[in-house]
């Protein structure tokens, strides 16, 4: 019974073509990681800037957003300069051209002048008396003491009956939207019922809904109304719907300035979606003065607000699939795939397999990969396989029953016996559990040292829960000397496990300087992958759900909503499905123009695909005027930068042709031998380029020489036309086809 655990690894893990929202279930033994306990919070004070507002009208889209790389002259150069500055690497908070680990946080050098020992060093603890301290337990949020129930608003007193009823229908439909299992149709009429009774934040909900098609026939024309009439009455969420329809021209004509200015109110108002797409302009420099401080005001914002959401269980579970890759994968649906393994580990579950129980409640329990998020039947397989004797199973019922949800209440009494269950047999969710119990007093005495016990035994089996509340524990100096060192320590551990809160932990002390060399550029690049796993990233699977069933449109607004809040996988996405021509939300014409832009903003943030294809649409005339010395510098930096082997081809092919460069064979056939070493696929073609240069070689040598005085037939440009070599490769891969044919295995 090895293979099918094998299998079920490859379900739970990343794939090749999707970036993780949370991280899964390595192996069956290892369970998933479910949620963080801890998350920090601080009140820094950063200087607020003011941008200027710039960008023309019309839907000239390139002009307007500066062409990040899309043309030459003054744009190549300005490209040149970023890289040299060390503005073009990948942030760490987006995902880049190779697909690493989703979650991975690797820490940057220190800054020019710093040893290792200064970029980590002891200060004394800040005097936090009478302050909210820096870090603190998500456990404060869920155990803190009850208060005496408020008096009634005075305000609601003076709501009339219909502004009441209003308000009721539209908190019911809420409710029914923040279950494990939505009831989609039932929310939506209740808050169609409060729209027309006047409730804005209904009105807003079902507005974004009929714009982005979500549950809703997609109707831009009637968002567009909803959104205008609310934005002038300086609602937060209608001014940063009306920013982003003004970035796209969707609905209105197209102005960046426009945008800018909603996106302000709306972040100004308290509008997270507007905070991240104001932070991701700033932060790059996009239509305003390039700022980190104010980005970095704007993400941490909208990192306390994704810090609030994060539960026990970690939360759904957000597959990020990239659609150019899924087109290039020769493997099948991805989906496909996963259904029929989940169809078979239930299977299995059915006939009493504990381990693909477990595996199963876990997928439930956290949702993803095709699987709602569902408590009830998440609780019923963690019963079966703790009946019998999982640890895993009895450490997640222990969450459940710590957490409390749908299915079964809070219960600490019950969740300690779970706990103690599972640490007894060297578990580590379990020990991090206990820890966790121990830490806030929970059914048993409150106790530093033995919850610094657990975690730390937790830790050293790699969990990442103990890794957090470990370097939380050194950090406040609980149970242990306070050590900022191995906070930061154990904090890297858990961030490298993918574990939101570990990555905010360390976005906080490099913002405020906490035990770290302040660092501006990595606290917002650490802030703008924790705002990244927002409850908003759900969107990615509603908008591949739509593009499987060719709703092209709907799946173009939303990957476009989220590539205006920075999702690097979004643009590249939105730049895929304009370059195919699949969406009708724009005019023909305008298709390259806009896929070049969001093509050059995701090749800004390092993915290697990206930058291919601007040197594409510059060799071709795609969406700009062709431009080979612009090509030429594409295909370099993918080249260099992102190791790319179809960059490292088409840079042999121009030096081949003298194409943006000077003509040179030698550099062609080392460029050729450097894609074939890069990429077993680039082999064949390399095969066939290489003995093509060979024999353009010896013809060259024919050519030049006394020969073609006397043989006619050596110049092989009077023989078969300028495009001879095109009829050359077609001859060889029609020999290389026949050797593989009468090749192949009988």
């Amino acid at each position: 019974m090895h293979l099918p655990w094998l299998l079920l690894a490859a379900l739970l893990a990343p794939s090749g073509g999707e970036e993780r929202h949370q991280p899964e279930v390595a192996a069956p033994e290892q369970p998933a990681h479910g949620g963080a306990m801890v998350l920090v919070r601080s009140e820094l004070t950063v200087a607020e800037s003011t941008d200027g507002i710039k960008g023309e009208k019309g839907r000239q889209l390139e002009e307007e957003e500066g062409a990040p790389g899309e043309a030459r002259g003054a744009a190549g150069r300005e490209q040149e300069a970023d890289a040299a500055a060390g503005r073009g690497r990948e942030p760490l908070g987006s995902a880049g051209a190779e697909e690493r680990e989703a979650g991975s946080v690797i820490e940057p050098p220190p800054p020019a002048g710093t040893g290792p020992g200064d970029a980590i060093k002891e200060v004394e603890a800040p005097d936090l008396s009478g302050q909210e301290p820096l870090l603190k337990s998500i456990g404060d949020s869920y155990f803190k003491p009850s208060s005496p129930p408020k008096q009634e608003n005075k305000d609601s007193e003076l709501m009339t009956e219909q502004e009441r009823q209003a308000e009721e229908l539209f908190s019911t439909g809420e409710k029914l939207l923040s279950r494990s299992r939505p009831d989609w149709t039932r929310s939506y009429q209740l808050l169609e019922e409060a729209a027309r009774l006047g409730h804005e934040a209904a009105a807003v909900r079902l507005a974004w809904a009929r714009l982005l098609g979500s549950h809703l026939t997609q109707d831009v024309p009637a968002a567009r109304d909803t959104f205008q009439r609310l934005a002038s009455r300086g609602y937060p969420e209608a001014q940063m719907a009306m920013g982003f329809m003004y970035a796209l021209g969707l609905g209105v004509d197209s102005s960046q300035a426009k945008a800018l200015l909603h996106y302000t109110f709306g972040a100004l108002g308290g509008s997270s979606w507007a905070q991240m797409a104001l932070a991701y302009r700033q932060f790059y420099g996009i239509n305003t003065a390039s700022s980190c401080e104010a980005a970095l005001m704007h993400y941490r914002k909208v990192c306390a607000t994704v810090a609030d959401q994060v539960s026990l269980s970690g939360g759904n579970t957000v597959s990020r699939v990239r659609l150019y890759d899924e087109a290039e994968s020769t493997g099948g649906s991805s989906s496909t795939l996963d259904e029929d393994l989940i169809q078979y580990y239930q299977f299995l579950a059915d006939k009493g397999d504990v381990q693909a129980q477990v595996g199963l409640g876990q997928l439930h329990y956290q949702g993803g990969r095709g699987v709602e998020r569902d408590h009830q039947r998440a609780y019923e397989y963690f019963v079966q396989a703790a009946d019998a004797g999982n640890p895993n199973a009895m450490a997640f019922l222990g969450k459940m029953y710590l957490e409390g949800n749908d299915v079964v209440q809070q219960d600490n009494t019950t969740a300690l016996k779970y706990f103690e269950k599972a640490a007894e047999l060297g578990n580590p969710v379990g020990q991090s559990g206990l820890g966790f119990m121990y830490l806030y007093g929970k059914g048993v005495p409150k106790d530093f040292s033995r919850a610094v016990k657990y975690f730390a035994l937790s830790a050293d089996q790699g969990w990442v829960d103990g890794q957090l509340q470990l370097g939380n524990m050194f950090f406040n100096g609980q149970g242990v000397s306070r050590d900022f060192k191995m906070a930061i320590k154990y904090f890297n551990l858990a961030s490298q496990g993918g574990h939101v809160l570990a990555i905010y932990n360390l976005a906080q002390m490099h913002a405020s300087g906490a035990g770290v060399v302040r660092s501006c550029q990595t606290a917002v690049e650490l802030y703008k992958n924790v705002a990244e796993r927002g409850r908003w990233s759900e969107l990615f699977m509603e908008a591949h759900n739509d593009y499987k069933a060719y709703r092209f449109s709907a799946a173009l607004t939303k990957y476009y909503l989220l590539s205006e809040l920075g999702y690097e996988t979004a643009q590249s996405n939105v730049a895929f499905l304009l370059d195919k021509g699949v969406a009708s939300l724009f005019p023909e014409e305008e298709k390259y123009t806009r896929a070049l832009l969001s093509w050059g903003r995701a090749a800004t943030q390092g993915y290697g695909v990206a930058r291919v294809k601007l040197g594409d649409y510059h060799y071709y005339g795609y969406g700009t005027p062709v431009d080979y010395e612009a090509a030429f510098d594409h295909y370099r930096m993918a080249s260099e930068q992102q190791q790319n082997a179809q960059a490292m081809f088409n840079l042999g092919y121009m030096h081949e042709q003298g194409l943006g460069i000077q003509r040179d064979i030698h550099l062609a056939k080392r460029f050729y031998d450097m894609a074939a070493e890069t990429s077993p696929d680039a082999q064949v073609p390399v095969a066939l380029a290489m003995a093509k240069l060979g024999a353009l070689f010896l013809f060259r040598i024919a050519d030049e020489s006394d020969w073609s005085d006397y043989l006619p037939l050596a110049s092989v440009n009077r023989l078969l036309g300028p495009d001879w070599d095109i009829y050359l490769m077609t001859l060889l891969s029609v020999l290389l086809g026949l050797v593989v044919f009468f090749r192949r295995p009988r």
